[in-house]
């Protein structure tokens, strides 16, 4: 009877132990099985990339009337469904002169999912990403960040970037809830070929949306000149 509790003692352990490292890696910023992932580029020009995940949303008319503003184009990260229930703001994005990527269809975690799953998942967003007008290269970002095997190979196969970030301030809570420590936090952690992430398109990520301005006043101030994900690359190649 020991040696059976024993067993499965040790089987738990690494059950857990498996899983834990399954989870890392699905989320690592530095490597993944399959094709590009870029979570910055190296460049001594003082350029960074803002981008905008999921949407589009109520929020999408703010969003863009700020950019105009301050005459910065951004990368907009839209999923499928979204496309389809505001679709004539996605349109709107796009003659504003953004750039528009992939980030799936249902906004599901791409991982322990099927090839066809997958596959219907970017194919179906990148055919709505055309409708809506939309003729650049589709760069893709996974659904919370998360992929395994399968994503990346899909991926890969049509020489695509897995697009990351390496400043992304809403991913800590203390920091998502106030404006200024948003701003505060970009600032304290830019470097050229920078990658922002920021979550702009709900009523719940408001602070986000107040931290935009701020943000690029600010880097504009320190010299920076704001880029779309292709440009961006282009500094890294």
């Amino acid at each position: 009877m020991k040696k059976i509790i024993k067993i499965i003692s040790i089987a738990i352990v690494l059950l857990i132990a498996v899983s834990y490292s399954l989870n890392e890696l699905s989320q690592s910023r530095t490597f993944q099985f399959f094709g590009g992932l870029v979570n910055s580029v190296e460049t001594n020009e003082k350029v960074v990339a803002l981008t905008f995940d999921d949407g589009p949303g109520v929020n999408t008319h703010e969003i863009l009337d700020i950019l105009r503003k301050h005459d910065v184009k951004g990368t907009f990260y839209l999923t499928g469904y979204e496309i389809e229930k505001y679709f004539d703001d996605a349109i709107q994005i796009v003659q504003e002169g953004h750039e528009i990527g992939n980030h799936s269809y249902s906004h599901e975690r791409m991982v322990f999912k099927s090839p066809s799953f997958i596959k219907d998942e970017i194919d179906k967003t990148d055919e709505l990403i055309r409708q809506i007008g939309y003729e650049g290269e589709i760069t893709f970002r996974p659904p919370y960040g998360k992929r395994l095997v399968l994503l990346p190979y899909y991926l890969s196969k049509d020489d695509r970037y897995t697009i990351y970030m390496n400043i992304e301030p809403d991913s800590y809570p203390e920091i998502a809830a106030d404006a200024d420590k948003i701003v505060h936090h970009v600032v304290e952690n830019i470097r050229p070929g920078s990658i922002i992430l920021l979550h702009v398109m709900y009523e719940s990520r408001r602070e986000s949306l107040y931290s935009v301005e701020g943000i690029i006043t600010s880097l504009k101030e320190q010299g920076y000149t704001f880029v779309k994900i292709s440009e961006l690359l282009e500094y890294g190649n």
